[in-house]
């Protein structure tokens, strides 16, 4: 089942109501998928920074969380705190540091994502409420996507939950499920990923981060996943300056794409567009089997 949305602003006077209108689709998908909920929201890139998300952090662990962090990163560091998740900005010359004291850390804490401007989240619980205790209405930014979750294939826990990062700036979400999955996550393996899931979607995401750091496009990696992954699909993915789109080749899972001059949305069903602004006036299509659809925004 699952549902999955993805709106990328055109017109960045809308940039401040991108949480709020990704809620709003996100809520409407309920039925699709109300285990858990996820989302990643783009923007507010700034050079030589990097962000990183991190989750299930105790508000009795965040005392200790940042003295750990300030021992690193010094004054260059700032942290938001949401929920149990924290967006953490320093400057990028010490992010391999960071990501180690996370893996250290224990407690449960675990690494989320990282790039210029992704912040990821995630929790279990209807995609209103995680929507919610994250305040993605608040959130302003370039473009998003998100995932509301009837799992299938494994429990229901936030690591299982969507979108899947794995690789800078770059997430994935996921509906259909692929068959050679546990296949594909060995060779993975020995090619240096790391996987913290049994979901077949880290999979998927991994693959492409394995594509996309060989030097090809998204559209090359996209494109040659209809060769190498089984299964019946739809991928929304998720980079620093967009989103692109791709069904297999029997094209079974339900996506619908409306773009007008202001955005371009995404989604399962179209009811998830019915509050968009000026959707009356949209181009409103199913996208193809086995073409990327790509957007994104002038570097």
């Amino acid at each position: 089942m699952c549902g999955i949305v993805g709106l990328f602003l055109k017109n960045p006077a809308l940039q401040p109501e991108l949480g709020r209108l990704t809620s709003q689709m996100l809520k409407v998908m309920t039925e699709r998928g109300p285990d858990s909920a996820g989302f990643a929201v783009y923007g507010g890139a700034h050079h030589g920074q990097t962000k990183i998300t991190v989750r299930d952090l105790a508000p009795e662990q965040v005392a200790t969380f940042e003295k750990g962090l300030a021992d690193i990163a010094g004054p260059g560091i700032a942290v938001i705190f949401r929920n149990d998740h924290m967006v953490i900005t320093l400057p990028t010359e010490h992010e391999k540091a960071v990501r180690q004291f996370i893996s250290s850390f224990g407690h449960g804490v675990a690494f989320v994502s990282s790039g210029d401007s992704i912040e990821l989240y995630k929790g279990v619980g209807l995609p209103e409420d995680v929507a919610t205790r994250f305040d993605l209405a608040g959130m302003g930014g370039t473009h998003a996507i998100g995932h509301t979750r009837m799992a299938t294939e494994s429990a229901v826990t936030t690591a299982g939950a969507h979108p899947f990062s794995t690789g800078p700036d770059q997430c994935l979400v996921h509906n259909g499920s692929l068959s050679n999955h546990n296949t594909l996550r060995r060779q993975l393996v020995r090619e240096g990923l790391e996987f913290a899931t049994e979901n077949d979607s880290e999979v998927a995401a991994g693959y492409l981060s394995w594509r996309l750091s060989r030097g090809e496009r998204l559209d090359e990696a996209l494109t040659a996943s209809l060769a190498d992954l089984d299964g019946f699909y739809t991928f929304v993915v998720g980079t620093r300056d967009g989103f692109a789109v791709l069904r297999d080749p029997v094209a079974c899972k339900p996506a619908v794409i409306a773009e007008t001059d202001d955005y371009v949305a995404f989604a399962s069903e179209y009811r998830a567009f019915a509050q968009l602004p000026g959707i009356e006036n949209a181009t409103v299509f199913e996208p193809e089997p086995q073409r990327v659809y790509h957007w994104e925004h002038a570097a």
